[in-house]
């Protein structure tokens, strides 16, 4: 497929993840810090999220599994993925997570587990899209050799 058609491709993907409300504004300044000196620092970052998310959701189903819940723990981890989310404009995740830490200060494992829920599937939706773009990018660089 041409590179002008996978161009197309790739964004509407964004725009419809900015639509959706998966994304917001920061997104658009990490894409703005990539450039020759960093073609792949957008994928980089998106890689980092998609790793460390799937990490902190596991951890997150872990510390809730047990008998007697350590909810600042929890909310530690609930806190870390929050900020991972923010750093890449994951507007969707992020906001659950501000609902998820005030189930934490609650104490309510209900609220915990219900909004853990909801993050997970808030975020495998946005890694899939984030994959999806990420191997747009890589259709399109191949369309460019390299000299």
């Amino acid at each position: 497929m041409a590179a002008a058609a996978l161009t197309s491709q790739l964004n509407a993907l964004v725009n419809n993840m900015f639509a959706m409300g998966l994304l917001d504004d920061q997104f658009q300044q990490l894409q703005m810090l990539q450039d020759s000196t960093a073609p792949d620092f957008v994928s980089e970052v998106v890689t980092l999220f998609c790793d460390d998310g799937e990490r902190i959701i596991c951890e997150l189903s872990r510390q809730l599994e047990k008998p007697n819940v350590d909810f600042d723990r929890v909310d530690s981890y609930v806190h870390q993925l929050k900020g991972s989310s923010a750093s890449v404009g994951a507007q969707k995740v992020k906001n659950t997570c501000i609902q998820f830490r005030e189930f934490c200060q609650q104490r309510s494992r209900d609220g915990c587990l219900k909004t853990l829920d909801l993050v997970r599937t808030e975020f495998y939706d946005l890694r899939n899209k984030f994959q999806a773009m990420l191997q747009l990018e890589q259709q399109i660089q191949a369309c460019y050799p390299k000299h």
